[in-house]
């Protein structure tokens, strides 16, 4: 086991702190925050661009490394030399809490690997203040994040999530939104969704509903920002007390597993339809059209 005492001055080494920064408003910066930033002998932001408005207004001096998905290594390897030299230094991303859906994971897991301290502070999520505002049960909760890019893997990624009875949260772009409430209602079915947006800032906005609702506001409505989703889990009632055996398998393997067998493909969607009790055109348009 590896036992941390965070505030005990018994190394040479110095701490990485993890600093979460305003989704938005930057009245939601904590005093502590402050002083951390200004205190350290490094701050490592995502984008230095963006972290420098946040130091300008704070009147925060300190010196801004950058550290993102695409330095990750080269700027990794730099902070623990730093920190090996007895520096302090905080890692921020553009909003939020650093690491969630945003890069420092690996930097992490190197740093307690060496018996280095990292030390986090608590403060502004989209997640969670997503969550608590939803009106849909708030725990337990499973969050996901980004859902893939690609149809075919974010369907495949939903048909896994879709026996969770646990409430969901997601993260999406503004030009994904419409596919993926789209593939929402076909997978997960008409739940109850909520949709935020501009968390904490002025145009703030929450529509909340069902997912088939929330399809059709997507349509006609202009979508801007990013959005936070919360979706509610799959009825305990529903679940069945036994698992089939195709219950991992998505519907593309679920039908590859019959024509392996030596049906016609048009016979096995049929006998996937009929097991998943589900219309034999949403398994053919999962199966020929989405790959």
């Amino acid at each position: 086991m590896q036992e941390q005492k965070s505030f005990n001055q018994d190394t040479e080494w110095g701490s990485l702190y993890l600093v979460p920064t305003p989704i938005g408003n930057l009245e939601d910066m904590t005093f502590r925050a402050i002083n951390i930033l200004k205190e350290v002998d490094v701050i490592a932001a995502e984008d230095t661009r963006e972290s420098k408005k946040l130091c300008n207004y704070f009147e925060i001096d300190t010196h801004l490394i950058s550290y993102h998905e695409h330095n990750k290594e080269s700027s990794g390897h730099k902070i623990l030399e730093l920190m090996k030299q007895g520096k302090n230094v905080a890692l921020i991303s553009d909003a939020g809490m650093p690491i969630i859906s945003d890069p420092g994971s690996q930097l992490v897991e190197e740093i307690l690997a060496e018996n280095g301290k990292v030390i986090p502070l608590p403060g502004a999520n989209a997640a969670l203040t997503a969550l608590v505002a939803s009106g849909i049960t708030p725990q337990p909760f499973f969050f996901f994040g980004f859902l893939e890019r690609q149809k075919k893997e974010k369907k495949k990624q939903l048909e896994q999530l879709s026996k969770r009875t646990e409430t969901m949260i997601f993260y999406e772009s503004p030009h994904r939104l419409k596919e993926t409430l789209a593939v929402m209602s076909e997978i997960l079915g008409n739940r109850r969704i909520c949709l935020s947006r501009e968390l904490t800032k002025r145009f703030e906005e929450f529509v909340r509903g069902t997912i088939s609702d929330a399809v059709m506001w997507s349509e006609e409505n202009q979508i801007r920002g990013e959005f936070c989703l919360i979706v509610e889990g799959r009825d305990e009632n529903d679940v069945p007390a036994e698992e089939k055996w195709w219950d991992s398998m998505t519907l593309e393997e679920h039908v590859n597993h019959y024509v392996s067998e030596g049906y016609a493909s048009k016979e096995a969607i049929k006998q996937v339809a009929k097991e998943r009790s589900i219309p034999k055109r949403d398994v053919y348009q999962s199966y020929h059209v989405d790959q």
